[in-house]
């Protein structure tokens, strides 16, 4: 049989692999299909003599390695099955912690085995994997699992009915494989199906495994039938302008759930996939999204319940946010904790993180738990967890642990840690330098340009520098308005809005007035001065939406003029004008805008003589400037270049990290607005 499951190629077993390369190949191909393992959930083991590995806290599947497992002491671990700990929960886990924590091989490495390293050692074979595959989710989470179970897969599978997990889970498997064993005169199960959790599936080699997995699967994906995932509750209904609400509500979520002594917003990621609108479209995906949570994930990652909102129709920017803010302040109340997943009638789904990762993880986590119910309601009903089993996640320690290692793993320390930022003119030259230094500051970057595969490239690059989702590459012609809509729809979509509207994107044509054609002053003025204008005429409702929703914030937008700004310009006439316009820009949008808690500035920098406006051996500006006679003594672009360098007092162009440096500043500094900062090496000073 061909697998059903994992994206990813099946490994190639050698002979000469031993049992640790083995469960490392194995980890990687099911940890790389998210159908299989989202957000480092299930475990996998091996056993080597009386030593078990079993994968530790914190690692994940996909990319484990042989130091990714804790080595454990199975004469350890065998006494510990036929321990007696104390019968209250939180004493009992304490006890369980200890000793699981003792069996270790190699406590110097610091390493935490999986809560469930017990259970694996007893599974009675060489290779362990349990994930929390979703369609095996759908059986079971759903009020007939172990009935369904038995009809589906007669004696090929073992039930574990769901009971608190750790020693506990471990006793009830050792008591469920018994049964089992009596039950069939000692054949072995090819699974045992985990009661609102997941799936086990052992074996001796890895075949076993895959041919057992795949059977598994299959056979449920069969019951389901076609379109389950998005049909399951019915024919959606939907909003008439999605985006409209969503250009309101993601911002203002932002704002509403910031923490109050953060003045950094969350973010908010936004689907409105037919997954997504087979759920919150319907009165009966209503029903199945506000009865519960499922499994052990979703409260994790989720939080119990989501947020249920109706939008209503004709509804004010103003009232709206009022009603989401009364909203989450009940959901706080009921719930004890903040909504992570707010679900918007007829719209979609919205996910909140402290960043973009763990944002995209709660969403991730919650369209899986979509499936499930979807898959779960085809069966014939959704089994929630009990509100004791809740309370026993939302408080257990070990669920504390690897939320606090996924949220060490997605920080990102800096100045301008975890805030949204937007660089038009990035693909090169100093919008990409700025989105680079932005970056390494922290921020989630959207870089934006007219050449849209240059900003995908140099965004994949940051995305790899820095983590997923740290930088996305859009398309933006900055003298279209409704260019740059379509791109801030995509920011608002994919980070719920933004911290710093950086506005970069400037061409030049250097020529005497006497000669430029009228054309080329226009295109200068067209994407210097009006794309400014248009950029921040777009951006300035999305920030406004944010200060509405939380008045202690404030936000920036941050021009990059240019010393040609700040001083006349001779044969540049129509950039210097463009230059000296957006200054006027600048002073009119602060006076304006600081109502909404924007703060507008530009910086001046002088010549960046190493990029390629200056340098293109083409087209850059020491040819230009030389074809012009611009330096009349000049003979070469080395002439022309020594000629500018000398006007500096510092003796050298500006450079990225001087720019940089500037637009922390105008960031950080929470008084001015309206100012033009030179970045000049002392050419041109503030008069």
């Amino acid at each position: 049989m061909n697998s059903v499951v994992s994206p990813a190629k099946w490994p190639q077993f050698d002979a000469a692999d031993g049992e640790l390369d083995t469960i490392c190949k194995l980890s990687q191909y099911y940890g790389s299909d998210p159908s299989i393992v989202l957000a480092g959930g299930g475990n996998t083991s091996c056993k080597i003599g009386n030593q078990l590995y079993v994968k530790a806290s914190g690692t994940s599947l996909a990319s484990i390695a042989a130091d990714g497992f804790a080595i454990m002491d199975r004469v350890k671990l065998d006494q510990l099955v036929g321990a007696t700990l104390d019968s209250d929960p939180e004493t009992r886990e304490e006890q369980y912690k200890a000793a699981i924590l003792d069996a270790r091989c190699e406590p110097e490495k610091g390493q935490r085995p999986s809560v469930e390293a017990l259970l694996h050692h007893i599974v009675p074979s060489t290779y362990v994997v349990h994930s929390h595959a979703t369609l095996v989710n759908t059986l079971t989470c759903h009020v007939r699992g172990p009935e369904l179970a038995e009809e589906i897969f007669g004696d090929d599978v073992v039930w574990l009915p769901y009971v608190d997990p750790g020693f506990t889970l471990a006793q009830k498997l050792v008591e469920c494989l018994a049964e089992h064993a009596a039950k069939t005169g000692g054949a072995g199960a090819k699974a045992i199906v985990m009661a609102n959790h997941g799936l086990i599936v052992a074996g001796e080699d890895p075949e076993t495994i895959r041919s057992h997995t795949d059977e598994i699967l299959s056979k449920i994906e069969s019951r389901l039938g076609d379109d389950w995932q998005t049909m399951s509750f019915g024919t959606p209904e939907t909003v008439s302008d999605p985006m409209a609400l969503v250009r309101v509500i993601a911002p203002a979520l932002r704002g509403l759930l910031a923490e109050e002594t953060d003045r950094t917003l969350k973010v908010v990621t936004f689907d409105d996939s037919e997954l997504a609108l087979g759920l919150v479209g319907t009165a009966t995906g209503k029903s199945a999204a506000c009865g519960g949570p499922m499994t052990p994930d979703q409260i994790v990652y989720c939080n119990s319940f989501p947020l249920w909102f109706e939008p209503q129709d004709n509804e004010s920017e103003a009232m709206l946010v009022i009603r989401l803010r009364e909203a989450l302040a009940d959901h706080d109340s009921r719930t004890g904790y903040p909504a992570r997943i707010v679900l918007v009638a007829g719209l979609g789904i919205f996910a909140i993180g402290d960043d973009y990762a763990q944002a995209r993880t709660s969403m991730d986590l919650y369209l899986d738990a979509t499936k499930i119910m979807a898959g779960a309601t085809q069966l014939g009903g959704v089994n929630y967890q009990s509100d004791r089993d809740r309370q026993f996640i939302e408080d257990w320690e070990v669920e504390a642990y690897r939320k606090k290692i996924a949220a060490a793993l997605s920080d990102s320390a800096g100045r301008l840690n975890r805030k949204v930022t937007l660089v038009t003119g990035a693909a090169q030259g100093f919008g990409l330098e700025i989105a680079r230094g932005l970056a390494a500051e922290g921020a989630h970057v959207v870089l934006t340009d007219i050449n849209e595969a240059g900003a995908q490239t140099a965004a994949n690059e940051l995305c790899d520098k820095h983590g997923a989702g740290r930088g996305i590459g859009l398309a933006i012609n900055v003298t279209d308005s409704d260019s740059i809509r379509e791109c801030l729809d995509q920011v608002v979509r994919t980070y719920g809005g933004l911290d710093v509207f950086v506005s970069n994107a400037g061409v030049l044509k250097a020529e005497s007035v006497k000669t430029q054609p009228e054309q080329d002053f226009d295109f200068v003025t067209a994407v210097n001065y009006k794309g400014y204008y248009l950029g921040v005429q777009q951006a300035a409702p999305i920030l406004a939406t944010q200060h509405a929703a939380n008045p202690a914030y404030r936000s920036d937008v941050v021009q990059i003029n240019s010393k040609s700004g700040l001083v006349g310009s001779s044969k540049n006439f129509a950039y210097a004008g463009s230059k000296f316009g957006g200054i006027g820009l600048t002073q009119s949008f602060a006076l304006e805008l600081v109502e909404d808690g924007i703060k507008v500035n530009s910086i001046c920098p002088g010549n960046f003589f190493d990029g390629p406006l200056w340098s293109d051996p083409e087209n850059g500006l020491f040819v230009q400037y030389l074809r012009a006679g611009k330096v009349p003594e000049a003979q070469t672009v080395d002439d022309v270049r020594k000629h500018y360098e000398s006007k500096v007092p510092m003796q050298r162009g500006c450079h990225a990290e001087d720019v940089i440096t500037a637009i922390l500043y105008v960031i950080e500094q929470r008084y001015e607005t309206g100012q033009a900062v030179p970045v000049t090496g002392g050419q041109d000073m503030l008069r």
